[in-house]
């Protein structure tokens, strides 16, 4: 049990050290990150908010991940996170010269869309469930309370 346990977590905190190096990495390098955020158009007072508020988001949100403490609601907004992000900042669709090739400009940047998308899904499987089941009690318990968790490190009998 105590193997497994460890394995949950590994696995969790694996999924999440994107978020936490990324976190690490505004904490570091704040005005880097305001400029990446501000080339997408947005003012230098609103770029400063949503850097600061993806920096919580991703420390709070990871660690309900890591903890199992309101995981649904973290995972979900990790899932949302990725959305946004893979739609505002990975748009392949606008680079042009999109093809299956090496030299592509496009390619680079559609396979960093389908990463996020990819981790959205994860997010998603983690909050509400991996089979056809889980996904609806997952989904209702979410509903119900999105602060609830999945409990992750309990053993359960099925």
């Amino acid at each position: 049990m105590l193997v497994e346990t460890l394995i949950v977590f590994g696995l969790r905190l694996m999924l999440v050290a994107l978020f936490l190096f990324s976190a690490f990495y505004v904490l570091v390098d704040f005005k880097g990150m305001k400029a990446h955020v501000k080339s997408i158009g947005v003012q230098d007072g609103i770029a400063s908010a949503m850097v600061g508020g993806a920096l919580l988001l991703k420390l709070l949100a990871s660690l309900a991940l890591i903890t199992g403490m309101a995981d649904r609601l973290g995972a979900v907004a990790l899932a949302g996170f990725c959305v946004i992000t893979a739609l505002f900042y990975k748009r392949f669709w606008s680079v042009g010269d999109f093809a299956f090739r090496a030299d592509s400009k496009a390619m680079p940047v559609f396979w960093d869309f389908l990463k996020n998308v990819s981790l959205a899904a994860a997010f998603v499987l983690i909050a509400l469930g991996g089979d056809v089941e889980s996904l609806s009690e997952g989904l209702s318990a979410f509903v119900e309370n999105p602060l609830s968790s999945t409990h992750p490190y309990e053993w359960r009998e099925r």
